[in-house]
């Protein structure tokens, strides 16, 4: 397929420019139909809302609030007035809104505060907020702020008005590619070769942003699942093209023909990239075993941006590649290949030194890395799960200003009030069980409608704090109990608790499903059951230490004003599901891609010590590199003007940064050091029973040399021998020289002597592997084709570099 997408890249590239342009008109004429579903099934705030949608049906329109306060005087002031009637009454007549309810009215008496300095009016919109034009928005908080003067202050709350004051949609994901960009021409030094991995994210982001805003005309998606599904997206796509141009680009370099070297990288590491692709999906997916109607919707928009992400990293990359050329390389890099001729196989450099000096210090390693993890986890013993809201938002906000007001004029519990319902009977004794609650401030009963009462409850604390969850449990166990009556407890508030209890509960089965689906996919990949575990224990520290960061920075507020994100609070409780896939997801990718590549070592020479040390020295970089361009597009997302987003982004930066440069660049490593051949232990009985999924390509037969007589005396047909010296024509005493087939097995090990000499036996002609290495220097191999007499063929070794079979 790569060849085929390589030879007919026109073909590709119109195909693509095509689906794209496609789903975006037909996008853009369907409109949007986001829908926020929360549905909890079996809880006492479900029983409570369907009550109240079968009293008041006709009350689907989004809610908003003017507020406004007075240096000075009483709201109730004429001149005061002579400001504001006249605005809600231009509100009242604006398209779209429904009602306006004033406090100057007789029935908006309750709207001004004990003190008179601060009162509200409600803007109830025809439409839910989301479908609100934001035009229609704007005209009202510009109607009921042009009302402000001198000592009168005017700000306005609610859902509509907050969709008005977010940055411009696709803010976070242009700053995100930006510093990608500076991050790519960075690692690449190639403007060419930058540009492909951001091509690749903005076709398969933008495919699957289209595809995900046709498909919310036929199910519910969230209006977060858009902003999830960039986030991902643009992450994933610009990572997985960036390890397929890097392989291409070392392809290159080391004298392959492009093509030969597109087809190589997409055989190789366009392997590893629908592996990892599927991981993500998996580990994504993991989230309906929640049974939580409100995250289908994110599942089927991250997945599907991952899917045409994948797709568009395995066919239209291969057809940029074949635009390119050699172009992907730099003027310089051509130029050096031009006049000194390919480069050697092997890595040098920063990461072969810290390669070496894992495999020196395993224990060292991975004891410092395990300390720094288990530091960052301590704050994640605090976690408290909840909902936030205008309160959370930053000080300048006009929706945190008002918020502020409202709990200043009418107490904390105003902006999260409570609503008990019942059907039928008698509610005297509930009212005044509930007047005698201690944390509830004021209670209201509306006249029932439709055989339904509905009680309004305020509590005297913050819809976010404790003692209002404490309140709503005493309400339920034993108000309601003692009053003899049935009722339900709901409210924005009390769904909040509910839907962080039953997140909670059903959080423990979440996560055992997503590790034992990335243990059984990692178990076939690589015929090992160490590998999978000591993946699955690696991707739980990384949770643990960045929820860590997540709590220190929004519960615990470190760094919020910094960040310029609002106010500390818990955290969304739906976070921890979604953030768990997608950490999960990634964290596999950087195993695969790390693992892969010291498993395809492993293969050729069953030496542990040498595939790890290769495996790190060569993946390293690029996935650290990967890493970076993952926190610059996460932390993007704290531009995007949605707290959950933000949320969501800072958590996953920091995730991706512990788990790439502390879990895959040390202690992982570590690990596999100090576990040994371990590392690659499978039963015999399962090997026979598990499927074969092969991570990397079979090993494609090499030539053998010209047939010999096979000798007929039991020695050996022939041997290879030479000297193993250093650089400088040092000899190097006792490093171990094997001789190894095509395919991995050892055939012959010896150690070098005092002169550096060595001899190993060959049982007949063909192609074999010769590998040294010794514990002061670096490592070396190289395939040597012998025929019917001895071969000489001496060894160089390089301090601190490592040589990579391919």
């Amino acid at each position: 397929m790569a060849r085929w997408c390589y030879r007919h890249r026109l073909v590709v590239l119109l195909l693509w420019v095509g689906a794209l342009f496609g789903l975006g008109f037909s996008a853009s004429t369907a409109g949007t139909n986001y829908a926020n579903v929360f549905s909890l099934p079996d809880t006492d705030s479900k029983s409570a809302y369907d009550l109240m949608e079968k009293a008041f049906p006709n009350t689907s329109g989004d809610t908003d609030t003017v507020v406004w306060k007075v240096d000075e005087g009483s709201v109730r002031d004429q001149a005061v007035q002579d400001r504001i009637r006249p605005a809600l009454d231009d509100m009242a007549k604006m398209p779209g809104v429904g009602a306006v309810t004033s406090p100057y009215d007789a029935r908006g008496a309750a709207q001004i505060s004990r003190d008179g300095t601060i009162a509200y009016a409600q803007v109830t919109f025809v439409k839910r907020a989301n479908e609100v034009p934001k035009e229609l928005v704007q005209d009202v908080v510009d109607t009921a702020q042009k009302a402000e003067r001198t000592g009168l202050q005017v700000d306005l709350g609610g859902q509509a008005i907050q969709r008005v004051q977010e940055p411009p949609q696709g803010l976070s994901e242009a700053v995100g590619i930006i510093a990608a960009a500076v991050v790519l021409f960075l690692a690449f030094g190639a403007f060419f070769a930058m540009t492909l991995p951001i091509a690749i994210a903005v076709f398969g982001v933008g495919t699957g942003l289209f595809a995900t805003q046709l498909l919310s005309h036929t199910t519910d998606v969230p209006d977060i699942a858009p902003l999830l599904a960039s986030l991902i997206g643009l992450g994933v796509g610009i990572d997985y093209a960036l390890f397929i141009v890097t392989r291409h680009r070392k392809g290159i370099q080391r004298g392959l023909d492009p093509e030969e070297a597109a087809v190589t990288a997409l055989n190789t590491s366009g392997r590893a990239v629908l592996f990892a692709g599927g991981t993500v999906c998996i580990a994504l997916a993991g989230m309906l075993v929640t049974r939580l109607r409100f995250l289908d919707g994110v599942v089927i928009g991250t997945s599907l941006t991952v899917v045409l992400s994948v797709l568009a990293a395995t066919t239209l990359l291969p057809a940029l590649l074949g635009l390119l050329g050699p172009r992907v390389l730099s003027r310089r890099q051509r130029r050096r290949l031009a006049a000194e001729g390919p480069e050697p196989e092997g890595a040098s450099g920063l990461a072969a030194r810290w390669s070496t000096v894992v495999e020196k210090r395993p224990r060292r390693t991975a004891a410092l890395a395990l300390v720094f993890m288990a530091v960052l986890a301590v704050p994640v013993l605090s976690l408290r799960l909840g909902a936030t809201d205008q309160g959370n938002d930053d000080a300048s906000t006009t929706t945190r200003q008002a918020y502020d007001l409202l709990a200043e004029g009418f107490g904390p519990g105003f902006n999260g009030p409570l609503q008990v319902v019942t059907e039928g009977g008698e509610t005297s004794a509930l009212v005044k069980g509930l007047e005698d609650t201690p944390g509830v401030a004021r209670v209201a009963a509306l006249p029932p409608a439709r055989g339904v009462t509905v009680i309004q409850v305020v509590p005297t604390t913050s819809p976010q704090s404790v003692e209002t969850d404490r309140l709503i449990d005493r309400l339920r166990d034993d108000v309601i109990a003692s009053a003899g009556v049935k009722a339900h407890v709901g409210g924005v508030t009390a769904v909040s608790k509910d839907f962080s209890a039953v997140t909670g509960d059903r959080l423990p089965l979440f996560i055992a499903t997503i590790i034992g689906l990335g243990f059984l996919l990692l178990l076939v990949a690589f015929r090992s059951l160490v590998v999978p575990l000591t993946a699955a224990l690696m991707n739980l520290i990384a949770a643990a230490a960045s929820f860590g960061v997540l709590v220190a920075i929004f519960q615990w507020g470190w760094g919020l004003e910094l960040l310029g994100l609002g106010k500390e609070g818990p955290i969304n409780a739906f976070l921890p599901v979604i953030m768990l896939s997608l950490l999960f997801g990634l964290s596999m990718d950087y195993q695969v891609f790390l693992v892969s590549r010291m498993h395809e070592e492993w293969v050729h020479t069953r030496d542990n010590a040498r595939a790890v040390r290769v495996g790190l020295a060569e993946t390293s970089r690029v996935i650290n590199s990967a890493a970076l361009i993952m926190v610059c597009v996460f932390m993007a997302f704290v531009l995007s003007g949605d707290s959950g987003a933000a949320m969501a982004g800072v958590g996953l930066a920091a995730a991706v940064a512990l788990d790439a440069f502390i879990l895959r660049t040390a202690l992982v490593p570590a690990a596999m050091h100090l576990l040994g051949d371990s590392n690659w232990w499978l039963p015999k009985g399962l090997e026979k029973r598990l499927p074969h999924l092969a991570v990397e390509p079979k090993e494609e037969a090499v030539a053998a040399a010209p047939a010999a007589e096979t000798r007929t005396d039991g020695g050996p047909a022939s041997a290879v021998h030479g000297f193993v010296r250093t650089p400088e024509g040092e000899p190097v005493a006792g490093a171990a020289v094997t001789l190894l087939t095509g395919g991995g097995r050892q055939l012959d090990r010896v150690e070098s002597l005092a002169d550096g000499s060595y001899i190993v036996s060959v049982p007949e002609p063909g192609t074999y592997l010769l590998a040294a290495t010794a514990p002061t220097h670096g490592s070396r191999a190289r395939h040597v084709v012998v025929g019917e007499g001895p071969l000489v063929y001496d060894v160089e070794l390089a301090e601190g570099e490592v040589d990579a079979v391919n």
